[in-house]
């Protein structure tokens, strides 16, 4: 029975309780070793009456074996993989040895993970507990955690059980308990139980040696009943416990302890593997026998326990080195490539002091088929140690850098830049020295900044330029591109003066976006004449598909909404998020949505845009992509000015500064959206001071070229015309190229002007923007306003109400504000307008998007597996949506515009 625990208990069981209500909770319980975490997590076990029950634990031995903690948690429903999403299926398949398709993207199986578990749930509640979470294997960690963070309306409890290691187990987005020591009363109620002929000194000498660790209680007190226990220092707990445990097992014979160490090696718990690998060194069945009547392991069936962790650690770290090696060759030659090939090929490796071609190629190959299940830290973990065994200097430098580069595709970035950084200095071959330096770049961009991964990435493309162009390509797009977010034009000339000098075929796929991209570089120089054609051209390669690559595509976006062929450039985004989805690449969501968000807010599609930045926001937070968080976070902030959120613009704006000095398109785009409400709620002059900044700043001839209409008109209205002019002759020459932009020119135009100048200026404006509410709205307010003081009331107030119910409809809230003061000023009292008007309005980004897809005929599986939702989420959002929308069945959702 449980000692104390009441507060920890307590907490769990009220889990228990909202998972039979059909809420869903996630819990990751931290401790140092032995502290009672296992207990917990089978009391918890004990209460879930009437629950489904699934139960995995981490093995330090399989932490490199992707997917191998998730197998075994999920394996006994392998049967119910068809009523997964088929991309989903696909993947699960995959990882589980059952098929060999390969896993685009390894979050599709954290996807999958989700949907199988809210499949379990669908008839009675779930509890899914795992143990030693902390040796998980980081695929199987990566998937578990991402269903636990995007459980929403489930009946399903998610525990994680984590002990205390030298590098920590994070849990991000999971709510935490620290379990420490037992109260002194429980521990020795505890102890008296264990041991009651112990003495009171012996008693109060482990008492105070143990710190309440439940554990060490136990084990010091098993092997302390002669005497009292020494005092030693100040030793952690588990020091102590792992001696009581090796003294424990240094009792044993000497076959009982091989073959505890053959099943410390292998960590499978196969019975007949253990007992196979001991014939061959001379050990029988019979010599388990010892062990369990030692209760250090448990046998059952075909399986072989230990009885606690950390005897496992005890177990192995306590054997000869020369012991452990004859181990894993024992337990290599046990295993058939049959049977488990890459696991056999890991017990050869470990099994192997120096170089040895044969098991490195074999390592690589193991590694390749962890890159095809998409366990990236796997492929790591492989190409490494086959560049340790490997018997050149220049193999070694390749197998280095290909882990590198694995490293850094798995999340681990301190990991790659040592890796990258040994490669390098290993061989002057300049592809690989080249690659090592751009996995660094890469690494770079979040870990120091965008300017430092431009400066790294140009580096390494200068050495292979001739060599190979292509790869010499795709640094210098991230040299581009980095150097952009930071704003570094010297190193954005530079790379687009190499961009210049790279041959390639003359059917290369890449060519239209190296002159895109050469293009962006003289628009960012101030040229938008020499830009346009090739940005365009990449944008129209895209829609014609003979440019097919997620980045080049997600660039091609970007290059449209550049040179405002937003049209464009939103066909080409929406195509790339469908395919996105329908590839199951859900690391590249958050980088499509990003600019697909821009595109629609542009065009006035606010409600679209919040969408596509709620989702994107999710996505990234789940998947540990921060600087992507703090992207879309400055979209949010011009989105909330416009709908006149204050309180989230405001707060939004200042969680952007904290990263502005080394991402100033960010900090820009954010300012631009402090502008805007402050010039909506007739702050003139701090909206000048503001949008000045942006408009001066080094992000001018970007994105935020188009907020100079903004900083005219708040300099006009704060009496600083000479200011409002600052900007118009770099706006005049982008806009020479688009409709939208000459539309913005003539607001400028129309607003510095007067008479029938300024006139023909608003004409020209309202007529070269159809299909931009938003910017026909702002028009038609400032034309509004200007008819109302030459004393033109009824045209005043026509172009006035029509601004105010398109601002109304969109949801531009503090625009639409401004419109009825101006109309009340005409004698006119416009009644404000309530989300009843438009129900959509009453709808949260994410019901948004499910009642679209809804309505489109999707299922709440398929629109599941597009959202990466459960079924059961979806079908509450749509639960929650139909009263706000005035339905009451799925049918009516055609009806609507939507």
């Amino acid at each position: 029975m449980l000692k104390g625990r009441r507060p920890e208990r307590s907490r769990l069981e009220r889990l228990l309780a909202e998972a039979r209500d059909g809420r869903s909770g996630a819990l990751a319980v931290r401790g140092e070793a032995g502290v009672g975490k296992s207990a917990l997590l089978d009391d918890l076990a004990s209460a879930a009456h009437g629950m489904r029950l699934l139960r995995g634990v981490g093995i330090e031995t399989e932490a490199e074996l992707p997917f191998s903690g998730l197998h075994l948690l999920l394996h006994p429903f392998v049967d119910r993989l068809d009523v997964l999403p088929e991309q989903q299926a696909e993947a699960m398949r995959s990882v589980f040895g059952l098929a060999e398709v390969p896993v685009r993207d390894p979050f599709l199986v954290g996807a999958a993970t989700l949907t199988l578990l809210s499949d379990l749930a669908g008839r009675r509640p779930l509890v899914c507990l795992i143990d030693d979470a902390q040796w998980l294997d980081r695929a199987s960690s990566d998937a578990l955690l991402f269903a636990a963070r995007r459980l929403h309306e489930e009946p399903i409890v998610m525990v994680f059980a984590v002990r205390d290691t030298a590098q920590p187990f994070l849990t991000p987005g999971i709510e935490a308990m620290r379990l420490d020591g037992l109260d002194r009363g429980s521990a020795l109620e505890l102890l008296l139980e264990c041991a009651p002929e112990l003495t009171v000194p012996v008693r109060d000498s482990l008492l105070d040696e143990a710190g309440g660790n439940p554990l060490a209680l136990i084990e010091l007190a098993h092997v302390s009943r002669n005497g009292p226990v020494a005092p030693v220092g100040p030793l952690r707990v588990t020091g102590r416990v792992q001696d009581a445990f090796r003294a424990q097992s240094g009792d044993l014979p000497d076959a009982t302890r091989l073959l505890l160490l053959l099943a410390a090696a292998d960590g499978t718990a196969e019975l007949d593997l253990v007992l196979r690998a001991g014939a061959s060194l001379g050990a029988s069945p019979v010599d388990l026998g010892p062990a369990e009547e030692a209760r250090l392991v448990v046998t059952s069936g075909d399986e072989i326990r230990f009885r606690h962790p950390l005897i496992r650690s005890a177990v192995y770290q306590s054997a000869p080195h020369h012991q452990r090696i004859a181990a894993h060759a024992a337990l290599a030659r046990a295993l058939s490539p049959a049977e488990d090939h890459d696991r056999r090929t890991w017990h050869r490796a470990a099994a192997t002091t120096g170089p040895d071609e044969e098991v490195a190629g074999d390592l690589e190959r193991t590694a390749e088929r962890a890159r095809h299940r998409g366990g990236t830290v796997a492929v790591a973990l492989a190409y490494e140690r086959a560049a340790r065994l490997s018997a050149d200097q220049e193999g070694k430098a390749q197998r280095i850098v290909r882990a590198a580069r694995s490293a850094y595709d798995a999340g681990r970035p301190g990991w790659a830049t040592r890796l990258a950084t040994e490669a390098a200095a290993l061989t002057d071959r300049p592809a690989v020295v080249a690659e090592a330096i751009y996995v660094r770049a890469q690494v770079a961009y979040e870990s120091t900044s965008p300017a430092a991964d431009a400066a790294l990435a140009l580096q390494g493309a200068t050495l292979i330029t001739r060599s190979h162009p292509e790869r010499a390509v795709s640094m210098l797009t991230e040299a581009v591109w980095a150097a952009r977010d930071a704003c570094a034009h010297d190193l954005l000339g530079r790379a687009v003066a190499q961009l210049e000098t790279v041959q390639l075929p003359p059917d290369a796929a890449l060519r239209p976006v190296v002159a895109a991209l050469i293009g962006y570089g003289r628009l960012a120089g101030g040229d938008p004449g020499a830009a346009v054609v090739p940005m365009r051209a990449l944008v129209e390669a895209v829609r014609a598909g003979t440019v097919q690559d997620f980045v080049e595509r997600v660039i091609a976006g970007f290059m449209g909404l550049l040179t405002a062929d937003d049209d464009a450039a939103t066909d080409v985004l929406e195509s790339l998020v469908a395919d996105v989805r329908a590839a199951g690449a859900l690391g590249w969501l958050p980088y499509a949505l990003e600019p697909l968000a821009i595109g629609r807010l542009l065009r006035g599609d606010f409600r679209g845009a919040q969408a596509d930045v709620a989702e994107g926001l999710s996505l990234a937070s789940d998947i540990g992509m921060d600087m992507q968080v703090t992207v879309l976070k400055a979209i949010s902030v011009w989105l909330a000015a416009v709908t006149g959120d204050v309180a989230h613009c405001r707060a939004l704006a200042g969680e952007v500064r904290e990263h502005a000095a080394p991402h100033p398109t960010n900090a820009a785009l954010a300012a631009w959206g402090e502008g805007l409400l402050d010039l909506a709620d007739g702050r003139f002059e701090q909206a000048a001071d503001r949008l000045d900044e942006v408009c001066g700043g080094p992000a001018r001839h970007d994105l935020l070229i188009r907020a100079v209409p903004d900083q005219v008109e708040a300099a006009i209205r704060a009496g600083r015309a000479g200011q409002a002019r600052r900007h118009l002759p770099a706006l005049a020459a982008w806009a020479e190229h688009s409709a939208v932009g000459k539309a913005l020119e003539s607001r400028c135009q129309a607003m510095l002007g007067d008479g029938d100048q300024a006139e023909q200026h608003y004409r020209a404006a309202l007529e070269l923007v159809p299909g931009r509410p938003y910017e026909l709205s702002r028009t038609r307010l400032v034309y509004g306003e200007w008819l109302r003081r030459k004393r033109r009331r009824s045209e005043a107030r026509a172009v006035l109400a029509q601004a105010e119910e398109t601002f109304a409809r969109l949801g531009a809230a503090r625009w639409a504000e401004r419109a009825r003061a101006e109309l009340a000023v005409l004698g006119d009292r416009p009644v404000t307008r309530a989300q009843a008007d438009d129900p959509l309005q009453r709808l949260t980004p994410q019901e948004l998007q499910v009642v679209r897809l809804a309505a489109a005929g999707h299922s709440n599986r398929e629109i599941a597996a597009r959202l990466y939702l459960s079924p059961r989420t979806v079908g509450h959002h749509l639960y929650r949506a139909y009263p706000k929308i005035g339905v009451t069945r799925r049918m009516e959702l055609a009806k609507l515009e939507l």
